[in-house]
């Protein structure tokens, strides 16, 4: 029987070394240890060193299986993905075009064995839970996020961009480097540059939005859930809307880019209707909630 006692290799050591060395029946070291004498045979073969060395207790995975994937599929999964580098979902449907019949789990299991699964983080921190308030007034929820522009396989620039969700007005700075003292004095800026006192900021578990980062920006925070990106829809829209009406047709200079960005910035809270507030602009939204509310 397997077992996770972690005193068994010693003690299958000395009921070696009892036969071995001290030159004891297997059937005597069975009724004085208390195991059966097929076990006592068994350990006494693992050891050739006659009782010196501790007997480890050997993984219960079977050799084999009935319904193990044949070597040639194996080698399609693999290079699948390392050709697409992309999820287990998509080498799976992809296995599936090819008329190769396989369950996705096998699929993430051999990617995993391969060493190609790219898996989280063991040292994300715990975040204690804050309730998400409600977008009502313009501040009262600010999502920020990064976006990383690679300029070469070891280099990369990264835009800064915070979002507010109830008038969706937004902030972005380009930066050619990333911590979390860039994204204090970021946020800073961006507050500089609202009409509106930011309230509660809202971000993913990045290396920016540390502690120090919690500590050092004098605002309520909360994470997002780790692997749920839609907890920050509205900025996740909002990047890809800006790198296809911006960011992809400028150059990898900062100077370059902060320059484009502050004439983007100003049609897109001045200017730009937007769906998800009833085709009005987020300047028109931060006015009407100042009315209202005066």
């Amino acid at each position: 029987m397997y077992t996770t006692n972690p005193q068994m290799p010693k003690a299958r050591m000395e009921a070696a070394r009892l036969v071995k060395y001290r030159g004891w029946s297997t059937r005597k070291v069975a009724r004085y240890t208390g195991f059966s004498q097929s076990a006592i045979v068994k350990w006494c073969k693992k050891d050739p060193t006659g009782g010196w060395r501790r007997i480890p207790t050997e993984s219960s995975k079977p050799h084999h299986h009935a319904k193990q994937l044949t070597e040639d599929i194996v080698r399609k999964i693999v290079r699948i993905r390392e050709k697409t580098k992309r999820t287990s979902e998509v080498v799976h449907q992809e296995l599936l075009n090819q008329g190769v019949t396989v369950s996705l789990n096998s699929v993430r299991r051999t990617i995993d064995r391969a060493g190609l699964m790219k898996k989280r983080s063991p040292f994300k921190r715990y975040h204690p839970h804050v309730d998400r308030p409600a977008p009502v007034n313009p501040g009262d929820l600010i999502e920020i996020d990064t976006i990383h522009r690679m300029i070469d396989e070891k280099k990369r620039l990264y835009v800064f961009v915070l979002l507010d969700v109830c008038s969706r007005w937004v902030y972005a700075k380009a930066y050619a480097k990333m911590n979390s003292a860039t994204m204090v004095a970021f946020v800073a800026e961006a507050q500089r540059a609202a009409s509106f006192r930011f309230d509660m900021l809202q971000s993913d578990h990045g290396p920016e939005f540390g502690s120090w980062f919690v500590e050092q920006v004098k605002k309520k925070h909360r994470y997002t859930r780790i692997g749920k990106p839609n907890d920050n829809a509205h900025i996740e829209r909002f990047n890809r809307t800006l790198q296809e009406e911006c960011l992809d047709h400028l150059s990898d200079d900062v100077a370059v880019i902060n320059g484009a960005l502050k004439k983007y910035l100003r049609y897109y809270n001045h200017e730009r209707l937007h769906m998800g507030i009833a085709l009005k602009t987020p300047i028109q939204i931060i006015q009407n909630r100042f009315q209202a509310i005066g």
